[in-house]
């Protein structure tokens, strides 16, 4: 099943944000060294290995994300093949996104999850959440010059359940999260 959600972070509901506000503010691990229990996630939380900083990548270059995903990043946006060989498209020009703000988006299908993150601040990282608190480490792409906008894309544990997404800036804090939703 496909899943697409977007929130940017005037459209943040009032039970985020007070999560926001309780959110520690952590320094962000660097690249190199290992995730531990200082990283802001649910108590409960298994983190997968950290994911290297931002891999900027020239436009067009393709990206193997994993699984029989392809993912490449234009001045446009995101676009992405899944094992169907089915190209996909998410536009960052379109006015969907409101880049002045901490935005983030979310598509899923199945295991894989990625999406669009940006705003103004300097991207730290995207956590995936699954409902049994199982914290998988998103990688990060960007286009050369900081944009203001990037993807991200992770794999999964296989669950019935849908994730919350949650996108940090570099210092650790928290900017905006998709929490899961029933569909």
């Amino acid at each position: 099943m496909k899943k697409y959600l977007l929130v940017a972070g005037a459209a943040v509901t009032a039970a985020v944000a007070a999560a926001a506000l309780a959110a520690p503010a952590t320094a962000a691990p660097s690249p190199a060294a290992p995730v531990t229990a200082s990283v802001p996630a649910p108590s409960a939380a298994e983190v997968s290995a950290p994911a290297p900083a931002v891999r900027t990548v020239r436009q067009g270059l393709r990206v193997d994300a994993g699984g029989g995903y392809t993912l490449w990043l234009t001045r446009e946006g995101k676009h992405w093949t899944g094992p169907d060989g089915f190209e996909q498209f998410r536009s960052v020009v379109d006015g969907n996104l409101d880049l002045t703000r901490p935005a983030l988006s979310h598509q899923g299908e199945g295991t894989f999850h990625s999406g669009i993150y940006g705003g103004p601040e300097a991207p730290g990282r995207v956590d995936v959440t699954d409902a049994e608190g199982r914290v998988t480490r998103a990688t990060l792409l960007q286009l050369p010059g900081r944009p203001g906008w990037g993807v991200w894309y992770a794999h999964t544990a296989p669950s019935d359940r849908d994730v919350s997404v949650a996108f940090h800036a570099r210092d650790g804090r928290l900017l905006v999260e998709l929490p899961a939703m029933d569909f």
